[in-house]
């Protein structure tokens, strides 16, 4: 275990850089973007760009690596991501932020595609399920504190985005200074939409919609803040509190969907978080501490979307194809993720800012509509106690860490993977 360690945290030191810096460029766009007043679905379709190169990084990334390996496509790919938020700061105009987006995007997937390469070379198979949920719970919690380092200095002026490169630029420090070996490249297996969905159809309209709610919410959420009228600090803490709500939600939702049919879970979670969206948007322009309330358990609530549809997924495949169909589901997440903020942004523009919330409230709606429909459709056929897949922290990331997950390994344990 001694000799994990030292890698192990090299790598998470750097991937929380990352994401910190990520988690500041959204709350720094979004919050530039409304005092240039860009409208919303302007600022919605920035911020798809960069899970539009996201998901073009998927695919981009490994051919890449395959053929300039490993190393020097993640020197390449670093020095390119660091320079992005300097660009953003040298010319405020929404079809160059696109771009620089789109290029993030890009770049970043390939640089977790190096580090969860590396992460599997590291993790023996018995350490895999607590490699994977070190992993996962390091990227969650850095995503909630890179919302509060837009208070740092003048959120509007060059001190943010100069921090940003800061970060991806220190997140080459601890992972290019540890010596770990190369891994070969692999190609990532893929499932056909259709043979998806005849699986799982819950599964596959679940991850496209925590896609369209994450995607909109981590896009212009400060901007949602910003438009109805909280301070600076409050916007900062009603995302962070959001997140980090969505974190403290895993274990009782997860352990609840492991002991009971996940499919009744998830529609409850659906109808729940709905709920709390709309009282969200009842709140937004009375009382701000109630919504940052609110807000806690919303993301308490629909943070666990994704995971439990893989987690459901699973239940209904053998470990052979575990792999394939969370990859499959991955890609449904970051597309809906692609297509959310625009979709949000043009309601907001339409009906008025607090109407991110309504967004949320009729994505989650929708989802309890199609749980509800094909829960009566069709009857659980796998599943039951004893069969059940284990639940697990899941986000977004690339393809690659899905190796780690340990529900695809027989030869891990099923507790390793709890929560």
């Amino acid at each position: 275990m001694t000799s994990l360690l030292r890698p192990l945290a090299a790598l998470l030191s750097g991937v929380a850089m990352l994401v910190l810096g990520t988690g500041l460029m959204f709350s720094t766009i979004g919050a530039q973007a409304g005092a240039a007043e860009f409208p919303v679905l302007v600022t919605g379709l920035i911020m798809s760009a960069y899970f539009g190169g996201f998901i073009y990084g998927t695919r981009a990334c490994p051919r890449i690596i395959r053929r300039v390996g490993h190393i020097r496509a993640f020197a390449a790919m670093a020095s390119i991501a660091s320079t992005m938020p300097i660009l953003h700061a040298l010319w405020l105009n929404p079809v160059f932020w696109g771009l620089l987006r789109f290029v993030t995007g890009l770049c970043l997937v390939g640089l977790y595609i190096v580090v969860e390469s590396w992460l599997n070379v590291v993790a023996q198979s018995h350490q895999r399920g607590k490699v994977f949920a070190a992993y996962m719970a390091v990227g969650g919690v850095a995503m909630a504190m890179g919302q509060t380092l837009i208070l740092v200095g003048d959120s509007l002026g060059f001190v943010p985005f100069a921090l940003a490169s800061i970060l991806f630029s220190f997140a080459l420090l601890p992972i290019t200074l540890t010596p770990v070996a190369e891994p070969q490249p692999t190609e990532t297996p893929r499932i056909g939409l259709r043979e998806l969905f005849s699986i799982s159809p819950i599964g596959v309209v679940g991850a496209a919609a925590s896609g369209l709610l994450s995607g909109a919410f981590y896009s212009l959420g400060h901007v949602f803040g910003q438009r109805v009228g909280m301070s600076e600090f409050n916007t900062v803490l009603f995302m962070a509190v959001t997140i980090l709500g969505g974190a403290a939600f895993q274990w009782p939702v997860g352990h609840l969907s492991d002991s009971n049919d996940r499919r009744w879970v998830l529609l409850w979670v659906c109808v729940s978080g709905a709920a709390m969206a709309t009282l969200g948007f009842y709140l937004a322009f009375r009382a701000e501490l109630a919504l940052i309330a609110v807000g806690a358990v919303y993301g308490g609530l629909t943070f666990t979307l994704y995971g439990l549809c893989v987690a459901h997924v699973n239940d209904l495949v053998d470990r052979s194809r575990v792999l394939h169909v969370t990859g499959g589901l991955l890609l449904l997440h970051g597309a809906g993720a692609t297509v959310g903020p625009t979709l949000a942004g043009g309601l907001m523009d339409l009906l008025g800012p607090g109407s991110l919330l309504l967004y949320f409230a009729a994505v989650l709606g929708a989802m309890a509509l199609t749980a509800w429909h094909y829960i009566r459709a069709r009857p659980l056929n796998r599943g039951e106690p004893g069969q059940k897949a284990d639940y697990v922290l899941m986000r977004e990331s690339s393809p690659v860490v899905l190796q780690l997950d340990p529900r695809g390994d027989d030869s891990v344990m099923p507790e390793a993977s709890r929560f």
